[in-house]
């Protein structure tokens, strides 16, 4: 009987803010919310977007609701430079993607955001092996995190799970590892995944 055979690492990558652009698209949505030009919203934002005028959960989740709904916005965000090519080249290599992102917080919207979001997923040739909404992301069991939310890089972080930080505006404070590009995340999940395996 041979040796069992290892099982493949997991990568958990979030969608908003690592592989789609969602700040940038939010933002032409909120200039057409808000009735103002693209240039009036600054793109140095933080979590909960206060930079563009947005007090509070409530006047967010309108917009949202209103992005998702009447702008398709999970159908319609560009790709961030890079997912792609190097998911599949992580993929091709033997590691399993799953993505993990929690766009179930609009009641009555979850159809609207999983079709928008498997479309959107199909229709830019991202490579994955499973799609799970979830808030808690350390509940899914990855090897590896790819997140650029705060919250959720602490979380993961304090449990001992090791997390790359995609950077943006929103995560300015967040400590290393950090990625500014796939390129630097291709290259920090295959230094951490030789680590672990020596």
């Amino acid at each position: 009987m041979g040796k069992p055979e290892k099982s493949k690492p997991v990568i958990g990558v979030d969608l908003d803010g690592v592989c789609a652009d969602f700040y940038g698209r939010m933002r032409e949505i909120a200039a057409e919310w808000f009735e103002l030009s693209v240039d009036e919203l600054t793109t140095d934002v933080s979590y909960g977007l206060k930079e563009w005028g947005i007090s509070g959960k409530k006047q967010y989740e309108s917009l949202h609701r209103y992005a998702l709904n009447q702008r398709g916005l999970f159908k319609t965000m560009p790709m961030i430079v890079g997912a792609r090519k190097y998911l599949r080249k992580l993929s091709d290599e033997g590691f399993h993607i799953r993505i993990i992102t929690h766009r179930l917080f609009l009641h009555y919207s979850h159809a609207s955001a999983v079709e928008q979001t498997i479309s959107w997923l199909d229709g830019h040739g991202i490579p994955y092996w499973d799609l799970c909404f979830m808030k808690e992301k350390s509940e899914v069991g990855a090897d590896i995190y790819v997140e650029d939310t705060p919250d959720n890089i602490e979380q993961l972080r304090k449990k001992g799970l090791y997390t790359i930080c995609f950077a943006n505006s929103t995560n300015k404070a967040i400590t290393e590892p950090r990625a500014s590009s796939w390129k630097e995340v291709y290259e920090l999940v295959h230094s951490f995944s030789e680590k672990s395996s020596a």
